[in-house]
């Protein structure tokens, strides 16, 4: 009698394979694989999960970018994000710049960089306005996101001084963003970073650390997976109490879980589910998710099905109900398997749009081919939800990286080739996810502001003013962006609408209109659920580089009639300004109040230009805001700021600064806070900024022959309104 193969096609050797054309085709290991000795998060361990999507491109185009030589900060000062083994560690000793860690043995209390990894943005809320096409639905389909930011070992806590930086910013389309990584020789258990996690919470998306158990090939070892499933004697799952302990504590959402190293029995299969479950007890109440990737199956052996079916069910939804909120499909997914999928979830109970059928965009972006009829048809119901692997291909395939090539290139991945979600490319063989799934918003409470900027840049804006000139990255600062990008109605010639950075109200980054205007140009914004009263007055900062014209605000206090229809405005008139008007470099302020609209909601916002004649404009709108009532107040200032620890070195520091949080003023807690160096001849330069409450500076460099480096540290409002100073100083040796 034959033995069962529990699903595992025998003609392929055990690894995970993608869907191509017409059938799959299996995929042998890259011999060189298991010899690197270390391994990236793009590569050993993180290719190795999603199948083939990445397994032998990983080591080349997929990986972020690591500089070829970085020489070691003084004093060992610079926080990195978090990564575990769940007890036992590996054989022999970490590669350079790898610490080995036990899960079982972390402590919140004995945690030195906690202060720098705990994200302190709470998840929005969100809501779907009217979708911008007839073809994007609401209540189907959703996306999840696997993005490996960068290496596991070696993750910034808080931003580092580069420009290039996935900085994502099309969050109205994800549902779920896992923090991709992991691998063998650095840890498998990964906390997402403190700024991913308050960036996505602003926008409502929640964010899953990732538990990478790899395959054999690429250093797995089983007696992992045994540690993480582990009772004690008490009957207790001593890791899963500390991966709720791990999320609660650093504020993100849950966890991804993916074992993928064989040689497994039924016994170890039972005990997986029993550990999701005793996950999903300890971790609900706290609002945390599970998400499970279809590898191991109910024999303990890994056999990726492509699907959910009775191979895999009992760690999705067992007898007793629910085990995992939602499951990540492999890249085997047929049509028919998605279909089998659906229908399964509908007799569990569950809904379809919990499974993610894995969209491969490692290495192709959006010239992946995708069978998308099997999961968002264009007729039909959609059959299930879909998830993204390594989206950051908009960033890591272009040879010129810098800020603006990579928003246009994430703004054609997410909106597609038109770059308008109004007017979707037609019948593109790329299915962008404008064109599929309706986008949401948070902007759903005054006071609101957007100065436009991404999470990174080249240089660093204040009241249009350049404080640093230094690139940078941190995607906790970034705003809350407009989630449609970008629709644009005239009845002229259409200009060029970007995000720019050349110039800037505050942060890195405007918005900017340029091109030869024929007719009067109408750009949408945020979709918005704003309450209006008769003190509720709209703000715009804006510029023109060239050409005068005429700016008014839209304000829609009613939705589409349906998908695709025209936004509603009611255009209200701001005034005209050319180039050379008052204000730094250009800019200034226009007002007008929203009194006439009392009592009604603001559904949308949008702006309007208009130039005399054929005339070549470069506009800019550098910050945008809606609130009741004159800005007056300031928010209170932080408190008690320290040096905590500090390394000197050839008249530069690297320092560990500290603060506690500024008391909640009539605008709320702080939204983030900035910190400066005071310059001894007078003036102030821009350092970094963050949500929480402390922030490594590397590399300040002593001024002359200065006695003390003085640092600033300031609240910043919702409407971007800035404390007073707290200071405190750090003296240089003799």
């Amino acid at each position: 009698m034959s033995e069962p193969d529990h699903g595992v096609d025998r003609r392929t050797p055990p690894v995970p394979l993608r869907p191509l054309p017409s059938r799959p085709h299996p995929l042998r290991l890259h011999p060189l694989w298991p010899a690197r000795r270390r391994v990236l998060a793009a590569g050993v361990g993180a290719a190795a999960l999603l199948g083939v999507a990445g397994r032998a491109r990983a080591a080349t185009a997929g990986e972020p970018a690591v500089p070829a030589s970085v020489a070691p900060e003084p004093g060992g000062l610079a926080p990195y994000a978090s990564y575990w083994f769940p007890d036992s560690l590996p054989e022999g000793t970490p590669g350079p710049g790898i610490v080995w860690r036990s899960l079982s043995r972390w402590r919140p209390e004995d945690d030195p960089d906690l202060a720098h990894n705990t994200a302190t943005v709470p998840l929005a809320e969100r809501f779907t306005p009217v979708p911008a096409n007839g073809t994007a639905r609401a209540g189907q389909a959703r996306i999840a996101s696997l993005v490996s930011f960068a290496p596991t070992a070696g993750n910034p806590s808080q931003g580092s001084p580069t420009a290039d930086y996935y900085a994502l910013t099309h969050w109205a389309y994800i549902d779920e963003l896992v923090f991709w990584g992991g691998s063998a020789g650095e840890g498998i258990v990964l906390a997402p970073n403190a700024p991913v996690v308050d960036a996505a919470h602003r926008n409502g998306v929640r964010v899953l650390g990732n538990v990478f158990l790899p395959p054999v090939a690429y250093g797995g070892d089983l007696r992992w997976t045994r540690d993480l499933v582990r009772r004690d004697s008490l009957g207790r799952f001593p890791i899963a109490e500390q991966l709720v302990r791990v999320a609660r504590t650093y504020g993100f959402d849950g966890w991804f879980v993916n074992a993928e190293t064989d040689g497994g029995d039924s016994a170890l299969a039972t005990r997986m589910r029993e550990f999701l479950r005793a996950l999903r007890a300890a971790g609900e109440p706290h609002g945390l998710r599970i998400t499970w990737y279809d590898a191991m199956n109910s024999t303990g052996r890994v056999g990726w099905q492509g699907a959910l079916n009775a191979l895999n069910q009992e760690f999705y939804e067992d007898r007793a109900g629910k085990v995992a909120d939602t499951m990540f499909v492999d890249f085997r997914w047929t049509p028919d398997t998605l279909a089998a999928s659906g229908a399964l979830a509908d007799r569990l109970g569950r809904s379809r749009h919990e499974l993610w059928a894995a969209v491969d965009t490692e290495s192709r972006g959006w010239d992946a081919d995708v069978r998308w009829d099997a999961i968002v048809p264009r007729t039909g119901d959609h059959v299930v939800s879909y998830g993204f692997y390594r989206p950051e291909w908009t960033r890591n395939h272009l040879a010129d990286r810098s800020p603006g090539a990579f928003h246009h290139a994430d703004d054609r991945f997410w909106t597609g080739g038109s770059l308008d979600p109004s007017r979707p490319a037609p019948a593109a063989s790329w299915r962008a996810p404008a064109t599929v799934v309706a986008d949401r918003s948070t902007v759903a409470g005054l006071p609101f502001a957007c100065t436009f900027n991404t999470g990174h840049g080249l240089r660093w804006h204040e009241n249009g003013e350049v404080t640093s000139d230094a690139p940078w990255n941190h995607l906790g600062l970034q705003d809350r962006l407009p989630g449609r990008r970008w629709v644009v109605h005239t009845a002229g010639m259409r200009p060029s609408v970007t995000l720019d950075f050349a110039d800037a109200w505050r942060g890195g980054s405007s918005l900017l209109v340029s091109g030869t205007l024929t007719a009067p140009v109408a750009v949408g914004l945020h979709s918005t659920r704003l309450p209006l009263t008769r003190g509720s007055v709209v703000e715009l900062v804006h510029a023109t580089g060239s050409g005068p014209v005429t700016v008014e605000v839209g304000v829609a206090t009613r939705e589409p009639s349906a998908p695709g229809e025209p936004v509603p405005y009611t255009w209200l008139r701001t005034g005209s300004t050319g180039a050379g008007a008052a204000g730094a470099a250009g800019w200034c302020t226009a007002r007008a109040a929203l009194a006439p609209l009392a009592g009604r909601t603001a559904y949308a916002l949008a702006v309007r230009i208009t130039a005399p004649g054929r005339t070549a404009v470069v506009w800019r709108l550098g910050a945008l805001s809606v609130h009741d009532g004159a800005r007056t107040r300031c928010p209170a200032p932080p408190t008690a700021p320290a040096v905590d620890a500090a390394a000197r070195q050839d008249g530069r520091a690297w320092l560990r600064l500290s603060w506690r949080a500024a008391v909640s003023g009539p605008g709320g807690r702080p939204r983030h806070y900035e910190v400066h160096r005071w310059l001894p001849g007078g003036g102030r330069r821009f350092l970094g900024g963050t949500c929480g409450t402390a922030l490594y500076l590397p590399g300040v460099l002593r001024a002359g022959r200065e006695r003390a480096a003085v640092f600033e540290v300031r609240a910043v409002d919702e409407l971007y309104a800035v404390s007073a100073p707290a200071r405190t100083t750090l003296p240089w040796e003799p």
